[in-house]
Protein backbone atom coordinates (compact mmCIF):
# COMPACT_ATOMS: atom_id res chain seq x y z
CA UNK A 1 0.00 0.00 0.00
CA UNK A 2 1.29 3.46 -0.91
CA UNK A 3 1.99 6.13 1.69
CA UNK A 4 -0.77 8.34 0.28
CA UNK A 5 -3.29 5.49 0.41
CA UNK A 6 -2.33 4.75 3.99
CA UNK A 7 -2.82 8.36 4.96
CA UNK A 8 -6.22 8.41 3.24
CA UNK A 9 -7.39 5.26 5.00
CA UNK A 10 -6.20 6.58 8.34
CA UNK A 11 -7.85 9.98 8.03
CA UNK A 12 -8.95 11.09 11.52
CA UNK A 13 -12.61 10.50 12.32
CA UNK A 14 -13.06 14.21 12.98
CA UNK A 15 -12.18 14.91 9.33
CA UNK A 16 -14.97 12.71 8.00
CA UNK A 17 -18.16 14.30 6.72
CA UNK A 18 -21.36 13.15 8.49
CA UNK A 19 -23.37 14.32 5.48
CA UNK A 20 -21.32 12.21 3.08
CA UNK A 21 -21.54 9.20 5.40
CA UNK A 22 -25.32 9.55 5.48
CA UNK A 23 -25.45 9.83 1.68
CA UNK A 24 -23.45 6.61 1.39
CA UNK A 25 -25.80 4.82 3.77
CA UNK A 26 -28.91 6.08 2.00
CA UNK A 27 -27.65 4.97 -1.39
CA UNK A 28 -26.53 1.59 -0.05
CA UNK A 29 -29.93 1.06 1.58
CA UNK A 30 -31.77 2.00 -1.62
CA UNK A 31 -29.65 -0.45 -3.64
CA UNK A 32 -29.95 -3.19 -1.03
CA UNK A 33 -33.74 -2.91 -0.74
CA UNK A 34 -34.13 -2.87 -4.52
CA UNK A 35 -31.71 -5.59 -5.60
CA UNK A 36 -30.52 -7.49 -2.53
CA UNK A 37 -27.25 -7.93 -0.71
CA UNK A 38 -25.53 -10.20 -3.21
CA UNK A 39 -25.84 -7.67 -6.05
CA UNK A 40 -24.22 -4.82 -4.11
CA UNK A 41 -20.53 -4.18 -4.80
CA UNK A 42 -18.26 -1.39 -3.63
CA UNK A 43 -17.51 -0.59 -7.28
CA UNK A 44 -21.20 -0.16 -8.14
CA UNK A 45 -21.88 1.86 -5.00
CA UNK A 46 -18.98 4.21 -5.69
CA UNK A 47 -20.23 4.71 -9.25
CA UNK A 48 -23.79 5.39 -8.10
CA UNK A 49 -22.49 7.96 -5.61
CA UNK A 50 -20.18 9.57 -8.13
CA UNK A 51 -17.10 9.09 -5.95
CA UNK A 52 -13.96 7.01 -6.05
CA UNK A 53 -13.90 3.63 -4.38
CA UNK A 54 -10.89 4.95 -2.44
CA UNK A 55 -13.11 7.60 -0.84
CA UNK A 56 -15.78 5.01 -0.08
CA UNK A 57 -13.24 2.87 1.77
CA UNK A 58 -12.29 5.85 3.93
CA UNK A 59 -15.77 5.66 5.44
CA UNK A 60 -16.44 1.91 5.40
CA UNK A 61 -14.09 -1.09 5.10
CA UNK A 62 -16.58 -3.14 3.10
CA UNK A 63 -20.18 -3.66 2.04
CA UNK A 64 -21.09 -5.75 5.09
CA UNK A 65 -20.16 -2.85 7.35
CA UNK A 66 -22.16 -0.44 5.19
CA UNK A 67 -25.29 -2.58 5.21
CA UNK A 68 -25.01 -3.19 8.94
CA UNK A 69 -24.83 0.56 9.53
CA UNK A 70 -27.75 1.13 7.14
CA UNK A 71 -29.85 -1.45 9.00
CA UNK A 72 -28.97 0.13 12.33
CA UNK A 73 -30.08 3.51 10.97
CA UNK A 74 -33.33 1.99 9.70
CA UNK A 75 -34.11 0.52 13.13
CA UNK A 76 -33.26 3.81 14.85
CA UNK A 77 -35.64 5.66 12.52
CA UNK A 78 -38.47 3.27 13.42
CA UNK A 79 -37.93 3.87 17.13
CA UNK A 80 -37.71 7.63 16.59
CA UNK A 81 -41.02 7.56 14.69
CA UNK A 82 -42.68 5.74 17.58
CA UNK A 83 -41.21 8.08 20.20
CA UNK A 84 -42.37 11.16 18.28
CA UNK A 85 -45.92 9.88 17.88
CA UNK A 86 -46.25 8.69 21.45
CA UNK A 87 -45.04 12.07 22.73
CA UNK A 88 -47.58 14.05 20.68
CA UNK A 89 -50.34 15.24 23.06
CA UNK A 90 -52.54 16.31 20.15
CA UNK A 91 -53.07 12.73 18.99
CA UNK A 92 -55.31 10.09 20.51
CA UNK A 93 -54.05 6.56 21.12
CA UNK A 94 -55.59 5.06 17.98
CA UNK A 95 -54.26 7.95 15.87
CA UNK A 96 -50.77 7.33 17.24
CA UNK A 97 -51.02 3.62 16.58
CA UNK A 98 -52.33 4.10 13.06
CA UNK A 99 -49.71 6.72 12.30
CA UNK A 100 -46.95 4.39 13.41
CA UNK A 101 -48.37 1.47 11.47
CA UNK A 102 -48.69 3.48 8.26
CA UNK A 103 -45.16 4.86 8.61
CA UNK A 104 -43.63 1.44 9.22
CA UNK A 105 -45.63 -0.12 6.40
CA UNK A 106 -44.30 2.57 4.06
CA UNK A 107 -40.74 1.80 5.12
CA UNK A 108 -41.24 -1.94 4.73
CA UNK A 109 -42.88 -1.53 1.33
CA UNK A 110 -39.34 -1.13 -0.02
CA UNK A 111 -38.44 -4.66 1.12
CA UNK A 112 -39.43 -7.89 -0.61
CA UNK A 113 -39.26 -11.50 0.59
CA UNK A 114 -36.64 -12.10 -2.10
CA UNK A 115 -34.37 -9.43 -0.60
CA UNK A 116 -34.66 -11.00 2.84
CA UNK A 117 -34.01 -14.46 1.42
CA UNK A 118 -30.96 -13.14 -0.42
CA UNK A 119 -29.63 -11.65 2.82
CA UNK A 120 -30.27 -14.87 4.73
CA UNK A 121 -28.41 -16.88 2.09
CA UNK A 122 -25.42 -14.64 1.36
CA UNK A 123 -24.97 -12.80 4.66
CA UNK A 124 -26.42 -14.96 7.47
CA UNK A 125 -24.70 -12.88 10.16
CA UNK A 126 -26.45 -9.76 8.88
CA UNK A 127 -29.75 -11.61 8.69
CA UNK A 128 -29.36 -12.53 12.36
CA UNK A 129 -28.57 -8.88 13.04
CA UNK A 130 -31.89 -7.93 11.41
CA UNK A 131 -33.67 -10.34 13.73
CA UNK A 132 -31.89 -8.82 16.74
CA UNK A 133 -32.84 -5.29 15.69
CA UNK A 134 -36.42 -6.37 15.06
CA UNK A 135 -36.53 -8.00 18.48
CA UNK A 136 -35.30 -4.90 20.30
CA UNK A 137 -37.68 -2.62 18.43
CA UNK A 138 -40.75 -4.78 18.91
CA UNK A 139 -40.27 -5.23 22.66
CA UNK A 140 -39.59 -1.52 23.10
CA UNK A 141 -42.15 -0.02 20.71
CA UNK A 142 -45.08 -2.33 21.30
CA UNK A 143 -44.53 -2.37 25.03
CA UNK A 144 -44.79 1.43 24.98
CA UNK A 145 -47.92 1.34 22.81
CA UNK A 146 -49.61 -1.12 25.17
CA UNK A 147 -48.75 1.13 28.11
CA UNK A 148 -50.06 4.20 26.26
CA UNK A 149 -53.24 2.31 25.40
CA UNK A 150 -53.75 1.38 29.02
CA UNK A 151 -53.32 5.00 30.13
CA UNK A 152 -55.88 6.04 27.50
CA UNK A 153 -58.29 3.33 28.61
CA UNK A 154 -58.06 1.63 25.22
CA UNK A 155 -56.12 -1.48 26.26
CA UNK A 156 -57.08 -3.82 29.09
CA UNK A 157 -55.21 -3.00 32.27
CA UNK A 158 -54.69 -6.69 33.08
CA UNK A 159 -52.38 -7.09 30.06
CA UNK A 160 -48.66 -7.10 30.81
CA UNK A 161 -46.86 -4.76 28.37
CA UNK A 162 -43.73 -6.90 28.66
CA UNK A 163 -45.61 -10.12 27.93
CA UNK A 164 -47.52 -8.49 25.06
CA UNK A 165 -44.28 -7.29 23.51
CA UNK A 166 -42.66 -10.71 23.79
CA UNK A 167 -45.78 -12.39 22.41
CA UNK A 168 -45.83 -10.13 19.36
CA UNK A 169 -42.07 -10.46 18.95
CA UNK A 170 -42.14 -14.23 18.64
CA UNK A 171 -45.08 -14.09 16.24
CA UNK A 172 -43.34 -11.54 13.99
CA UNK A 173 -39.96 -13.27 14.06
CA UNK A 174 -41.69 -16.30 12.57
CA UNK A 175 -43.87 -14.40 10.11
CA UNK A 176 -40.97 -12.31 8.79
CA UNK A 177 -38.87 -15.33 7.86
CA UNK A 178 -38.28 -15.26 4.08
CA UNK A 179 -39.65 -18.79 3.63
CA UNK A 180 -42.83 -17.91 5.54
CA UNK A 181 -43.42 -14.72 3.55
CA UNK A 182 -42.92 -16.60 0.29
CA UNK A 183 -45.24 -19.40 1.40
CA UNK A 184 -47.93 -16.90 2.38
CA UNK A 185 -47.22 -14.90 -0.79
CA UNK A 186 -47.20 -11.58 1.08
CA UNK A 187 -44.53 -8.86 1.30
CA UNK A 188 -43.30 -7.64 4.71
CA UNK A 189 -45.53 -4.53 4.80
CA UNK A 190 -48.70 -6.56 4.21
CA UNK A 191 -47.62 -9.11 6.82
CA UNK A 192 -47.11 -6.27 9.31
CA UNK A 193 -50.55 -4.80 8.59
CA UNK A 194 -52.29 -8.15 9.05
CA UNK A 195 -50.38 -8.90 12.24
CA UNK A 196 -51.22 -5.49 13.74
CA UNK A 197 -54.90 -5.94 12.95
CA UNK A 198 -54.96 -9.29 14.74
CA UNK A 199 -52.83 -8.08 17.65
CA UNK A 200 -54.82 -4.93 18.43
CA UNK A 201 -58.12 -5.65 16.70
CA UNK A 202 -58.45 -9.27 17.67
CA UNK A 203 -60.05 -12.19 15.85
CA UNK A 204 -63.53 -11.99 17.32
CA UNK A 205 -66.52 -10.04 16.05
CA UNK A 206 -68.66 -7.96 18.42
CA UNK A 207 -70.92 -10.97 18.93
CA UNK A 208 -67.90 -13.17 19.42
CA UNK A 209 -66.55 -10.82 22.11
CA UNK A 210 -69.82 -11.02 24.03
CA UNK A 211 -69.79 -14.81 24.02
CA UNK A 212 -66.09 -14.86 24.84
CA UNK A 213 -66.58 -12.63 27.89
CA UNK A 214 -69.22 -15.01 29.19
CA UNK A 215 -66.92 -18.03 28.95
CA UNK A 216 -63.63 -16.28 29.79
CA UNK A 217 -64.45 -13.57 32.33
CA UNK A 218 -61.61 -11.26 33.27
Amino acid sequence: MSVSATRTRRRPVAALSPELRERILNQARAHFFSYGYSSLTMDDLATELGMSKKTLYVYFPGKETIIRAALDAFAAEVRADADKLLADPALGFVEKLRGFALGLMERLSQVTPAVLRDLQRFAPALHRHVEQLRGKNIVYVFGRFVEAGQVAGMVRDDVSPVFAGEFYLHAMQGIMQPATLLRLNVPPDVALDRALRIFFGGLLTTAGHKEYEKSFPA
